[in-house]
């Protein structure tokens, strides 16, 4: 079900226009206006035209990320972007250079929905989470959902509605939740949930035949590797799979993803190798034209880390030409570091730096300290020269940001002054942004050696880049300020939340939004009167949305009855309706899910339905679970208000304390999507909820 979004996505995949027309698949939860910017000029991809649905709260089709309101992010830049825009249904460009599609993007872990009022000691982006080994443990806020609760009654209702029902909207969110919910694999690795998936794969709807691709992934039961290894490379045994017939290039994407979710999941060596000779084969052997494959192949390998951390790399058999078998994480990082440098197209190469530093993460040893030095060297070189393709410098300042730290001289010291340089100076304006987030990343990542020298040569570079720069500069350099305060915590220079704050006050048109996220990020709890204030003065429901998401962060409970207000007056204003429910959420208001349903229940406007459905299911209340299956199991709503139920449910069964696709949507290179991984309209990952 393609719709809330980063994620990224989650989007960062839109829930809905203010039109009729609703995305599909579902999206990732990211934020007011819930926009997974546009897959850009990626193309390359392509497979079966896709089947138009009714709506789609669950699948690939209709939808358009460009709309305002449930679309892309308003109140952005309108000066044009370098890096060009991209132009959806609507003919409106997105200008990719607005900080909030950064943030759709990114923010999951910051806002840490599902368990941020029962674990608040999470650390945001370790290398724990970021790998996918973040906890799993059933959390102790007793409205939390029960084990009994899921499988008594959320488990039932999907099944149920996956045997009698042929919408795709309903189909696709019920697969989406059961794969997210998870089930223990049997002696041969399978489970009775992949057995349903699999029969959705030949499906002559090309949204459903690939949603249960990238739902087998998302399940993570070894048994569906090999069926998602012959659909991604078109084996025979793939083509059986879909009933016949070549694979289409979109499925075999979406196994892409899937297998790298299976190998991110997996504990077993073997499986991780076998995972990774499939994608280095395909890798090097691939020569129609298919972007969207070798995208997903490049992410991928950055998602399955050996264990095995040596140097060696093998041929896969005596004729080199055969390939390099990757035998361990550093044989992985060395491909890859020699992919980035290679002749292949500038869009796949784009997405080499994110898999090297998610390879990186985590190492430790003296091999890897001069490897991470190596690297580093390399993408300052590739940053400086500017001799390569504006998506490529953009990824690269983005995984330095990802490496550095606050250490004051070598190389950490050569990232600092390298970002600051490219933030102020490079043609791209893209990358002078992403080099804004990217210095206040390494900035807080705290080093060996005299820290304080880092981190106050990074916050008096920002807060100069802050009072003085342009407007978007500004907005920019606000939200790289909450970035650097919430890595650093007790360290933060007291100077970030006193500039914000004056930052904030002075700020009086829609362009707030991006202070009020920062002073969300930082979590300065001295900003929540300045953003109740701003609240009732501001109009614009994109930047309303932005100040009661932060209030919800800051868990500003003075703000409550307001936001509640908000809630009252917004039935047909869905985006401002979620956000506004959302903040309540991170509050722990008590009496959030009563009014919502009641809410839900006097709405006759599908999207404040699909709003309220699907902030229910963020804040994963139990007692959301009963009104949501009536919701969905109600002949006489729409099917695609029933889809959202069903994704909703899916959302607060979820085994996973982070939106699933976040893994991918995190410190991703979004100008540089294709079709599969994030489109305007809805039809890639990160446009799934």
């Amino acid at each position: 079900m393609k719709a809330f979004t980063s994620a990224t996505l989650f989007t960062a995949g839109v829930l809905l226009s203010t039109s009729p027309q609703l995305f599909a698949h579902g999206g990732t939860y990211r934020g007011p206006g819930d926009t997974v910017p546009p897959g850009g000029s990626g193309g390359g991809g392509g497979g079966n035209p896709v089947t138009p649905g009714n709506g789609n709260p669950g699948g690939p089709s209709g939808g358009n990320a460009n709309t305002p309101g449930f679309g892309a992010p308003t109140g952005g830049n309108k000066g044009g972007s370098p890096t060009g825009g991209v132009t959806g249904q609507g003919g409106a460009a997105a200008d990719l250079t607005d900080w909030s599609f950064w943030w759709e993007f990114n923010k999951d872990p910051y806002i840490q929905l599902k368990y941020s009022l029962d674990h608040q000691d999470v650390q945001t982006g370790s290398v724990d989470w970021y790998l996918g080994q973040g906890t799993t443990e059933q959390a102790v806020n007793s409205l939390r959902p029960s084990m009994a609760d899921i499988q008594n009654r959320i488990v039932p209702a999907l099944l149920r509605a996956l045997k009698k029902e042929t919408n795709n909207d309903i189909v696709t969110g019920c697969m989406m939740a059961l794969a997210k919910i998870g089930q223990e694999s049997d002696e041969n690795g399978s489970s009775s949930f992949a057995k349903v998936m699999m029969d959705f794969l030949p499906d002559g709807n090309q949204e459903v035949s690939e949603t249960a691709a990238i739902a087998l992934g998302i399940l993570g039961n070894s048994a569906s590797i090999p069926v998602l290894t012959d659909l991604y490379l078109d084996a025979p045994a793939g083509r059986q799979h879909v009933g016949g017939g070549e694979v289409p290039i979109r499925t075999r994407a979406f196994a892409a993803y899937g297998l790298a979710l299976c190998g991110n999941r997996s504990d077993n060596e073997q499986q991780k190798l076998a995972i990774l000779d499939t994608l280095v084969q395909t890798l090097e052997s691939e020569s129609s034209s298919t972007r969207d494959i070798h995208v997903a192949t490049v992410i991928a390998m950055g998602l399955i880390p050996l264990e095995k951390l040596g140097v060696e790399a093998t041929p896969t058999g005596e004729d080199e030409s055969q390939g390099m078998r990757l035998t361990s994480r550093m044989a992985q990082i060395e491909y890859l570091e020699e992919f980035l440098q290679g002749p292949e197209h500038a869009f796949i190469r784009a997405h080499a730096p994110a898999a090297i530093t998610r390879l990186l993460m985590g190492t430790k040893g003296e091999a890897f300290d001069i490897k991470r030095e190596e690297v580093s060297r390399i993408l300052i070189q590739i940053v400086k020269a500017e001799r390569d393709k504006n998506a490529v410098l953009q990824s690269c300042v983005m995984a330095l940001g990802q490496l550095g730290d606050t250490d004051p001289k070598g190389i950490d010291g050569d990232i600092r002054k390298t970002l600051m340089d490219v933030a102020a100076n490079i043609t791209d304006k893209q990358t002078r942004y992403f080099a804004s987030i990217a210095l206040a990343q390494a900035g807080g990542r705290i080093g060996s050696e005299d820290p304080e020298i880092g981190i106050n040569e990074t916050s008096s570079y920002l807060l100069s880049r802050m009072a003085k720069g342009n407007s978007e500069v500004r907005q920019w350099s606000a939200v790289s300020v909450g970035v650097l305060g919430h890595a650093l915590r007790d360290r933060a220079p007291e100077s970030l939340g006193i500039a914000l704050r004056i930052a904030t006050q002075d700020e009086r048109t829609p362009r707030i939004g991006a202070f009020a996220v920062a002073a969300g990020i930082l979590n300065d709890q001295n900003m929540a009167s300045v953003l109740m204030d701003k609240l009732d003065r501001i109009q614009d429901d994109t930047a309303r949305g932005y100040l009661c998401l932060s209030l919800g962060m800051l868990r500003a409970k003075d703000a409550t009855d307001q936001i509640r207000r908000i809630i009252e007056e917004s039935k047909y204003r869905p985006e401002l309706l979620q956000q506004a429910a959302i903040a309540l959420g991170l509050m722990g208001d008590d009496q959030l899910v009563a009014s919502l349903i009641e809410t839900m229940d006097k709405s006759n406007s599908l999207s404040s339905q699909a709003a309220l459905s699907s902030a229910l299911g963020f804040i994963g209340d139990r007692n959301s679970i009963e009104p949501l299956v009536s919701m969905l199991e109600n002949t006489e709503m729409s099917k695609s208000a029933r889809g959202f139920a069903a994704v909703a449910l899916g959302i607060i069964a979820d085994r996973e304390p982070l939106p699933w696709n976040s893994k991918i949507a995190v410190n991703l290179n979004y100008t540089a999507a294709t079709v599969t991984l994030n489109d305007t309209n809805g039809t890639g990952i990160l446009n799934i909820l």
